[in-house]
């Protein structure tokens, strides 16, 4: 009997490891640039320039990349549909990094006024007004959406991976396939030989016996091997 061959080794999930690695180093950088700047004053000192960054219009933003390079690691340690559900999560990730940048590209209408919270300013001030940069947040978008990609391959599975699963996982079929194996085998040559030790144990499970290499009655109309 000869042993099966080794399965080939799945393969590496480089595509999105390297999407999230690329969305983790956008979000960070992101949150360390100035989203917005807010010009205030007050009335009895100079006029006040304060500049807001990501991370702190966006105070999850530096976590959020974080996460995604803690999901670069969990990629490697988990497999099949644990690794599906990590790419549900990491799309869900995904989307909440994106709806603050988004929110502030297309104007949500507030901006003033939050800058002026955000930049804890004294009772008396007041904003006079408030620059948006749009640059960071359309990186932080842009981070968000290679993430996307990211969750998105992570939870698929091709046809003949999922095929392979399948059969491989569920031992009646791997029974009734070992079984079918031994039967063909013996059919064409007489004998079960050679065949993996684990199709041999599978259509034992089965119960085919594969060392009954017994053929049909001779034209005497006995079976070989056997005495009337």
């Amino acid at each position: 009997m000869t042993d099966a061959p080794a399965p080939a080794p799945a393969a590496k999930p480089v595509v999105p490891v390297a999407l999230l690695a690329l969305a983790a180093a956008g979000l960070w950088a992101s949150s360390r640039m100035t989203w917005v700047t807010v010009h205030s004053a007050d009335g009895l000192t100079e006029p006040r320039t304060d500049d807001l960054d990501g991370a702190t219009w966006f105070g999850a933003l530096t976590p959020l990349a974080l996460v995604l390079v803690a999901s670069i690691a969990a990629v490697f340690a988990v497999k099949g549909g644990l690794r599906q559900l990590l790419g549900v999560v990491i799309a869900v990730v995904a989307a909440v990094a994106a709806v603050p940048g988004f929110a502030l590209v297309v104007g949500e209408g507030r901006t003033a006024e939050r800058a002026g919270q955000l930049a804890e300013l004294p009772v008396r001030a007041v904003v006079s007004s408030a620059d948006v940069h749009p640059a960071p947040a359309v990186l932080s978008i842009l981070a968000a959406a290679l993430a996307l990609v990211a969750g998105v391959l992570l939870t698929r599975r091709t046809g003949e991976n999922a095929q392979l699963s399948g059969t491989y996982d569920n031992p009646v079929f791997r029974r009734a396939d070992a079984s079918a194996q031994v039967s063909k085998q013996r059919d064409e040559t007489g004998t079960s030989a050679p065949l993996s030790d684990r199709v041999l144990w599978d259509a034992l499970d089965a119960g085919t016996d594969p060392t009954d290499t017994a053929e049909g009655p001779d034209d005497d109309g006995k079976s070989p091997g056997r005495t009337p």
